[in-house]
């Protein structure tokens, strides 16, 4: 490996949380690599300097993986922070982030190997949601330029990418040509897909923030960038409905369309099946481990959103009741507007650190935080419970292992973990693990 001022020659060694690919430059240090596979020799600039570790991006792929192959997003190949895993063929791209998954479980979760090797249906791998590789993605949010122009962020920057589409919506969601140019320049747009395939267009107004300001914003975290579209803002339906209608099994939510539901059209059904699954098998389980566990009255459903899992725990499982706890007061609406209000739904707004002291003692709790995890200060709480069965969803596996290792320091074991390539092309993971309280705690 040799150094040309700040471009070097890399051998790709393994892939890392976050989408890059690390190697190690002659003086020892780790380089985080963007748009590389492992197993290739590639030149790469640095762009970014760390104490302790380099990142860069691929010049010149000097020795080619076999599973490299053109790349699939045209918004992407113009600088857009969409797909950036899309030059990899979908199934290696898969088994990295399996490889990423049990990095970050031993690492950071404190998973042996033979731990992962001894869960129900073994150490964790990555499976699809559907068959679908493009085209999946029914629910978006797009900027607009100021030229009244919808487009994509850029990756790690201000700008928006124009003319050029993504490869993760449906070809209908992104087909804007004929609009633009009609937006609020600086203006936000979502648009959505619901379960007829009839597609709702609303704009969201420009934020009050001076161009300096909004520039900053593209560098904060996810969650600090959605507390600002939280707050209000004047709303324009251009096209369709205020509101989407999604069904999952035989219910079905009628959901702002700034609202939240999961991006992936296979998502909300694929994991209401796996924690449905999950709670019946390892309640069963208990009550034929103890005597004195009972059936399943109460169950938590903790940044539950709308309640797909609270219907998966009523219908399926046959919960009495359910406790949705979210700060999102429309999603809690759908929620109730869903289940009626005699039904077995108890909906509780605010933040789930400062809502479930009060809550029933429950059997099962089920999970589904932001990025940053539940924390410490949940989980104690969730413990303190002591809920038979924990079935935790986790969009930041990081973020996942790392509370699952609070779960376990806490007397809880995790019995089995799924991984769930829930945005396909790019290099983010979804997982879904269950814990079940130790009898001898």
């Amino acid at each position: 490996m040799s150094a040309v001022r700040d471009r070097l020659t890399l051998t790709i060694e393994r892939p890392a949380n976050g989408g890059a690919a690390v190697a190690h430059a002659d003086d020892g240090r780790v380089v985080f690599v963007r748009g590389a596979i492992p197993g290739e020799t590639v030149t790469a600039t640095v762009v970014e300097k760390k104490s302790g570790f380099l990142v860069a991006a691929v010049d010149e792929v000097l020795d080619a993986s076999a599973h490299r192959r053109p790349p699939r997003c045209a918004a992407a190949a113009h600088g857009a922070g969409c797909c950036d895993l899309d030059f990899i063929d979908i199934a290696h791209a898969r088994t990295l982030k399996s490889q990423v998954l049990v990095d970050v479980l031993t690492r950071i979760g404190g998973f042996t190997p033979a731990a992962l090797a001894a869960l129900d249906g073994g150490s964790p791998e990555v499976g699809s949601l559907d068959e679908a590789e493009s085209g999946w993605r029914i629910r978006t949010r797009m900027a607009v330029d100021g030229q009244g122009r919808a487009g994509l962020h850029e990756h790690g920057g201000a700008g928006i990418v124009v003319g050029h589409r993504c490869a993760q919506p449906d070809p209908l969601l992104s087909d804007l040509a004929a609009l633009d140019g009609t937006f609020t320049p600086d203006a936000e747009l979502a648009i959505v897909l619901d379960d007829a395939g009839r597609r709702h267009l609303t704009e969201i107004a420009p934020a009050a923030t001076r161009p300096a300001a909004a520039a900053r914003d593209r560098r904060r975290s996810a969650q600090q960038r959605r507390r600002r579209r939280e707050q209000p803002r004047a709303q324009r339906v251009i096209e369709g409905e205020p509101m989407a209608r999604h069904r999952v099994g035989e219910r079905a939510w009628d959901i702002p369309v700034t609202g939240f539901w999961q991006g992936h059209r296979a998502a909300p059904r694929v994991y209401a099946q796996t924690v449905g699954e999950f709670v019946a098998d390892h309640t069963a389980a208990a009550r034929s481990a103890a005597a004195a566990v009972t059936d399943v009255a109460t169950c938590w459903d903790l940044y539950g959103g709308a309640g797909v899992f609270a219907a998966v725990l009523t219908d399926q499982v046959g919960a009495r009741e359910v406790h949705i706890v979210d700060s999102d007061a429309g999603a809690l609406h759908a929620a109730q507007q869903t289940f009626g209000a005699d039904g077995p739904i108890t909906v509780h707004h605010g933040e789930v650190a400062q809502q479930i002291g009060g809550l029933p003692a429950p059997q099962v709790v089920v999970l589904d935080p932001p990025r940053t995890g539940a924390g410490a200060r949940v989980i104690d709480q969730i413990v303190a419970a002591a809920p038979q069965v924990v079935v935790y969803v986790g969009c930041d596996v990081a973020r996942f292992a790392r509370d699952l290792r609070i779960f376990a320091d806490r007397g809880y074991r995790t019995r089995a973990i799924r991984g769930f390539d829930a945005f396909p092309l790019t290099h983010h993971i979804e997982a879904i693990a269950v814990l079940v309280r130790s009898i001898s705690r």
